[in-house]
């Protein structure tokens, strides 16, 4: 790009419009800096803006200075143009600076016409031409003006301002030719395929904007042209396009034909207008592979953070697991009912006692009862209650992350202090136990992978790891019980005869209503949905959760 050249210069900038035409007033000449010698017309005198008349010169005279003013100009003779204006120390700088800033080749003018009183310069006649500029990388062509004023004695000179160079050209800007300036608002922020633009999804138009915000673009070629710049040289408009270039792009980690099926699985008849949101990464990487939602409360894919109901039933099971050395196959009995810390607890309708439920017995079913009966006996320790949070974190990578592009996510919460009934519903993800659909696709990710990936947004973005690996047994023993809820379990309706799937339902309760979950992988992604009001996991986030696992 050729040298932007700042042109500070006092006075009022006015838009100006060409008028008519008389014949076409060309003056071409080689031309040369400075302040050569060479024919002239008339010239003026410099005006003292005390001394100005209220009556403004005539046509005639307006019209035969501002023509000595743009012959000077057009023959490169600045000092001889500059001196037909008001101010010749200024004129004399900015005349050079358009010069240099645009790399002239060649100037003429046409069309100089008086349009009578100027309305902006008081006691002063407006005399319109057309500007033919040949510069760095083409002819530009466009329409300026110039205000002739007069003293009271008679004398008469051209108004400069900016408006001279170009209407409406700011103090602080300058003109530049060539290479255009880049602008980081034309960046294209992209789907994986490096193609389709992810602003053409309704879920994805926040995020795109962030992510051009805050992201370095790549590629793209700048084009050339004219334009108008600041003080610093950053692009503020482009005037004339001579050649178009190729926008930079941002490429991200979302499938395109995924984030189609999403932003269609959301609006799910079955729903009947409820606030949606779902999240599907790639279990193998923690790419995010599509968002989605709907609802007035902003995008609860990401940050829609919600108690998870009995999809946390995984993270018990694993700390169970993990810490206390149980299986599958352990004792987990299931009554309809208990009372933990004085607090009632129940089941969700449908579920049947059995007093010699196994753990994976009662995550297919979901019983509430059992999860909270073995988590008081094995995870609470004289009062302590922390076992949850510190699994949550330890293996399933729970804590602030950052996604990439400035995007923000709500971090879960798993309090490790919890007191009082708190200390049984969490295990059951009730009480102060809150999530997004973000989370808990990783958390199935975490399981079906047999590790955890932090979840990101743009490749090669710096990925958390979590403190401890999750064990060859534990996710075992966890992508058999989820694959039996989803073959005969609580999302078999939705999910049953899907080769290779897992599940987890939660159904959640808010106040008088509840919210229903369901997390799910299979060969190739991990996802999570929620549905605001929904009645059951597998009745309302099921029908979002399904196209995701069968999409092509």
């Amino acid at each position: 790009m050729n040298r932007a050249v700042k042109i500070g210069i006092a006075g009022t900038c006015t838009a100006l419009l060409v008028t008519g035409g008389i014949g076409a007033y060309n003056i071409v000449h080689g031309l040369t800096s400075g302040a050569a010698g060479g024919g002239r017309a008339e010239a003026g005198q410099s005006v003292d803006p005390a001394a100005v008349s209220a009556s403004p010169p005539s046509d005639a005279k307006a019209v035969k200075l501002t023509r000595a003013f743009l012959d000077s100009w057009s023959e490169q003779h600045l000092d001889g143009a500059a001196s037909d204006t008001d101010a010749p120390d200024t004129a004399a700088r900015a005349l050079q600076m358009y010069t240099d800033g645009l790399d002239l080749k060649k100037l003429t003018f046409g069309q100089v016409t008086a349009v009578g009183r100027s309305t902006v310069t008081p006691g002063a006649t407006k005399v319109t031409f057309l500007v033919t500029a040949q510069v760095a990388g083409g002819t530009w062509i466009y329409p300026s003006a110039v205000a002739v004023v007069q003293s009271t004695g008679g004398q008469m000179a051209v108004h400069w301002n900016n408006s001279v160079l170009y209407p409406g050209l700011g103090e602080d800007q300058s003109l530049t030719a060539g290479a255009l300036p880049a602008d980081a608002t034309t960046a294209r922020v992209v789907a994986s395929d490096g193609k389709t633009d992810l602003a053409t999804f309704r879920s994805l138009q926040g995020i795109t904007a962030t992510i051009r915000e805050n992201a370095t673009p790549t590629g793209g070629s700048t084009g050339t042209g004219v334009a108008v710049v600041d003080a610093g040289g950053a692009g503020v408009e482009t005037l004339q396009v001579f050649s178009k270039g190729k926008a930079p792009v941002i490429r991200t980690t979302i499938d395109a034909r995924l984030q189609a099926v999403a932003e269609g699985a959301v609006k799910d008849d079955h729903l009947r207008e409820r606030a949606a949101g779902a999240v599907a990464l790639d279990w193998r990487n923690g790419h995010i592979l599509a968002i989605a939602h709907t609802g007035a409360d902003g995008d609860i894919a990401v940050n829609g953070i919600k108690s998870p109901g009995s999809t946390m039933k995984i993270i018990t099971s694993a700390a169970l697991f993990d810490q206390v050395g149980l299986t599958p196959s352990s004792p987990a009995p299931c009554t309809d009912s208990l009372i933990a810390n004085s607090q009632s607890f129940h089941n969700d309708s449908g579920v049947r006692a059995n007093a010699n439920a196994t753990i994976a017995q009662a995550f297919t079913v979901s019983c509430n009862t059992s999860f909270i009966k073995d988590g008081f006996r094995y995870l609470v320790h004289d009062g302590d209650a922390s076992a949850l949070h510190d699994e949550a974190v330890n293996v399933f990578g729970m804590g602030s992350w950052s996604i990439g592009g400035g995007v923000a996510t709500t971090d879960p919460s798993i309090p490790p202090d919890v007191q009082d009934g708190d200390q049984a519903a969490q295990f059951i993800g009730q009480g102060k136990v809150a999530a997004t659909p973000l989370f808990m696709a990783s958390v199935a990710a975490t399981v079906r992978n047999a590790g955890f990936k932090q979840p990101i947004i743009l490749p090669g973005q710096h990925q958390d790891t979590a403190p401890r690996p999750i064990s060859a047994r534990t996710a075992g023993y966890l992508q058999s019980m989820m694959r039996s809820v989803a073959t005969s379990g609580t999302a078999a309706p939705r999910l049953g005869g899907l080769a290779g799937v897992g599940a987890k339902t939660g159904t959640a309760e808010e106040g008088d209503s509840t919210n229903g979950w369901l997390t799910a992988y299979n060969s190739r992604i991990a996802v999570a949905a929620l549905v605001v009001g929904g009645r059951s996991g597998v009745d309302s986030a099921g029908y979002v959760v399904r196209p995701l696992l069968t999409a092509n």
